[in-house]
């Protein structure tokens, strides 16, 4: 099964090089992702609470947005053999129940450590609702082979 697996190497990446995956966020989505994590935040999973707040519905939890950006990276660019190193990701409107999100990643920099021996790829990540507003943005330092 792992030779399969296509685990691309440092020097075939190029700053500029994008990939995305897309996704609509469902009901099943926030409670598993709720039951999970240990956050039924009323906001995300009370119906009746959240229709009192400023958004008017539940909205959908962060992290499921930062998910997706992680399924890119591990499963797009880099792809399968990378690690994360660190992240940064800013809210930038809400998500809701139903709406379709897409996690774009998009190559910004190469460069290595400890003499090459450490090989990084610095990577934008936003992601944007189905009306083509940005709701998250961000940056992702990756380790790669």
């Amino acid at each position: 099964m792992t030779s399969d697996i296509q685990v691309k190497k440092y020097e075939e990446f190029t700053v500029g090089d994008t990939a995305s995956m897309t996704k609509t966020v469902t009901e099943a989505d926030v409670i598993l992702f709720a039951g999970i994590t240990g956050d039924f935040n009323p906001m995300h999973v009370n119906e009746e609470f959240a229709r009192n707040s400023r958004f008017g519905k539940r909205i959908v939890h962060g992290c499921i947005s930062s998910g997706l950006i992680s399924a890119v990276l591990g499963m797009k660019l880099p792809g399968p053999g990378a690690l994360y190193a660190g992240q940064s990701v800013k809210f930038t409107k809400p998500v809701f129940i139903g709406d379709t999100i897409t996690a774009k990643a998009t190559i910004v920099e190469k460069f290595t450590k400890k003499n090459g021996e450490l090989k990084f790829l610095r990577i934008q990540t936003d992601c944007f609702n189905q009306a083509g507003e940005k709701v998250t943005e961000g940056e992702a330092t990756i380790i790669v082979m």
